[in-house]
């Protein structure tokens, strides 16, 4: 789902002024975001590429809940709507043209939302919804006086 020189302006347009100057392997924003999936697979790393390529030629690649996933970001993006998009798929690899969106990613109990920044390129959507809640260690407590 590349988009088009005058769609990728529009994107550049409402995104904060440091997002526009991202640059990953020497790509711009604005030239990855017109870069066909192909050309996305050649400068992704290993395990993103090979899932690109499977995608591409039609050899698996992405499970149905992905490929719904998918489309319902092509309907958001071309619709522009606003609201976040709620999904438990949490091994789906964030593309560039899903910049400035945000989505609701289950984290087995609740829905965190997460944006996408330019810096969140080819991670997984499950890698900033945290499953386990850290509780901080307890520091040292007084003790209490004993009876005798």
């Amino acid at each position: 789902m590349p988009l088009s020189e005058k769609e990728a302006d529009e994107i550049i347009k409402g995104l904060p002024r440091k997002w526009t100057e991202y640059t990953y392997r020497g790509k711009s924003l604005k030239e990855l975001l017109v870069m066909s999936y192909e050309d996305l697979a050649k400068i992704a790393p290993a395990r993103v590429r090979r899932k690109l390529l499977r995608f591409i030629h039609g050899v698996g690649g992405l499970s149905l809940t992905e490929r719904v996933l998918l489309e319902k970001i092509k309907k958001y993006r071309d619709k522009k709507i606003k609201k976040p998009i709620k999904t438990h798929c949490r091994d789906f690899v964030i593309l560039p043209d899903m910049i400035g969106m945000k989505f609701l990613v289950h984290n087995g109990k609740e829905f965190v939302e997460v944006r996408i920044t330019p810096w969140h390129f080819f991670y997984r959507l499950g890698d900033f919804a945290p499953t386990v809640k850290f509780t901080q260690h307890g520091g040292v407590k007084k003790a209490a006086p004993r009876k005798k």
